[in-house]
């Protein structure tokens, strides 16, 4: 998952490596060739994908539910604007959204003004508004955990720089009585080039997991110092471990696309840190990967929270799990099959427990970049199409270049997994 202002950011630095990606784009999927499926791999055929819903708004990222089964949809802050609506229910017709939470709740779609400048801090806090939000899950309880990165713009920024008042943090919304939960505060584990993405809920451990994948202010669009957060629910306090480790930083090879929408195969350099991320049923083992990389993870829960231990020795207890593609979604189904979006191609893989072998499981030419991917209680998994690649900051920065092919409808589309998942993650 990435942002207009991360991939603005990487623009220029990335521009010097042109030679570089044009390449590696020429030469093929590289390490990931031993992940590509082109074909139904040991004869396993793909699954029906259907069109759930048309937007016009904007692509869509994160999905999830309400304890009585409403959507609830997150616009991707790639397209962010000041008066973008950030998180919303999706209506009946499928077609159109209402903001959420509803208009008079105490809590604002934005923290900025139409013009682009900032609201002011209410008691030298941003509690009352969402800036930049990417990743939500709602819990066993029904309390909608909202990831805000605050990311619109950067402190730099020469016309609307952001204020120091505002800071990473988690919202916590109550879905059954329509009120602000909690507020966890992120800021002491947050570093400039961070760029808070998705994340898991373990009520078991009462702590919540988020994946940093670190292509935010002065990366130059590296996520090398990339990590992990862990936050207790109860207290509050967050701790930033693995950071810069190999398990969780990119690799050097570019970000690589196949020909779709009428627009050529390309690539673009820009380089992701821990993106996917989830957690088993038992919530046991937690399972994450670079989007750019080719190898899934995992790391025993007990291992990491255990804080008698250091970076290098939980570096130590991780294990390789299966070679992947590039990919931004991640969750799980109760038999442990992994389901993945495939950035690079409009695909969802999966990656079973039996032979951790990826293989694509669903597809659709018109599902370009499917972004998040969320199990529900209908019995479907639900992803969105967010249509990056097709924008122009992308075309403008890959080889070849292209223009910006990016329009409505945006889609969501569903498909039955393996095994039941846990809704809303």
């Amino acid at each position: 998952m990435l942002t207009r202002n991360a991939v603005a950011i990487a623009a220029v630095a990335i521009a010097a490596a042109a030679a570089f990606t044009l390449a590696a784009s020429t030469a093929g999927y590289a390490r990931g060739d031993e992940c590509d499926d082109h074909d139904d791999h040991h004869g396993k055929g793909k699954v029906h994908l259907e069109v759930y819903a048309e937007l016009t708004q904007s692509g869509i990222a994160a999905i999830t539910q309400m304890k009585n089964g409403q959507m609830i949809i997150g616009y991707h802050p790639f397209y962010l604007t000041p008066t973008s609506v950030q998180v919303a229910t999706l209506n009946a017709d499928r077609r159109s959204s209402t903001p959420y939470p509803p208009a008079g709740s105490g809590l604002l779609q934005s923290c900025r003004k139409p013009d682009g400048s900032f609201l002011p801090a209410v008691n030298g806090r941003y509690d009352y508004c969402l800036d930049w939000v990417l990743g939500f899950h709602t819990d066993a309880n029904g309390i909608l955990w909202i990831l805000d990165s605050a990311k619109s713009t950067d402190r730099a920024d020469p016309v609307h720089p952001r204020p120091l008042a505002l800071h990473a943090k988690y919202v916590g919304w109550d879905t059954k009585f329509n009120r602000l939960y909690k507020v966890i505060d992120l800021d002491a584990v947050t570093l400039p080039q961070s760029q808070h993405n998705d994340f898991a809920i373990s009520l078991k451990h009462g702590v919540l997991i988020a994946a940093d994948e670190a292509i935010g202010e002065n990366s130059n669009g590296v996520g090398s110092t990339a990590a992990l957060v862990v936050t207790n629910i109860a207290t509050g306090k967050s701790r930033r471990v693995l950071q810069g480790d190999p398990h969780v930083t990119p690799n050097p090879d570019p970000i690589r696309w196949v020909a779709q929408a009428g627009q050529p195969a390309a690539a673009w350099g820009l380089r992701v840190g821990v993106d996917g991320i989830t957690l088993d049923k038992k919530q046991e083992w937690l399972y994450f990967a670079p989007l750019s990389g080719y190898e899934m993870y995992r790391v025993r829960m007990t291992d990491l929270l255990d804080t008698t231990i250091g970076d290098a020795q939980l570096s130590a207890r991780i294990e390789f799990y299966a070679h992947k593609p590039y990919n931004g979604g991640l969750t799980i189904d109760k038999d442990n099959n992994l389901y993945l979006t495939e950035v690079g191609r409009h695909a969802i893989g999966i990656i079973p427990p039996d032979t951790r072998e990826y293989r694509v499981y669903a597809s659709d030419p018109e599902m370009i970049w499917p972004d998040g991917v969320t199990y529900l209680s209908d019995g479907h998994m639900y992803s969105g199409a967010a249509q990056l690649i097709q924008t122009g900051v992308f075309q403008s920065n890959a080889t070849p270049s292209g223009r910006a092919n990016n329009a409505p409808p945006y889609r969501i589309y569903r498909f039955r997994p393996k095994a039941p998942g846990t809704p809303g993650s």
